[in-house]
């Protein structure tokens, strides 16, 4: 924490706030996406299918902020789709 300029201090407070806010997003997303894999490992179609709309919730929202990138969160929509499809 050097930092001088009062702006440059705020800057950094708002730096640190921005980091956690998107470790824990990011944390999120991971953890979603393990459920949702688990559950294609175990054959449980039903229950995967059921998060569906959750995974595709988190994935777009971190897509929106920037966390992943745009390209990202629709290749990981797609493969988990044919994922559980292929399961069925």
């Amino acid at each position: 924490n050097m930092a001088i300029i009062k702006s440059a201090k705020k800057a950094l407070r708002q730096n640190i706030t921005r980091r956690k806010r998107n470790i824990a997003r990011k944390k999120n997303l991971r953890i979603v996406l393990k459920q949702t894999k688990v559950l294609i490992a175990q054959k449980k179609t039903k229950e995967a299918k059921e998060l569906l709309p959750q995974i595709y919730k988190v994935l777009d929202k971190s897509a929106k902020t920037g966390i992943i990138k745009k390209n990202t969160a629709t290749r990981t929509k797609s493969r988990i789709s044919n994922a559980i499809n292929k399961k069925q």
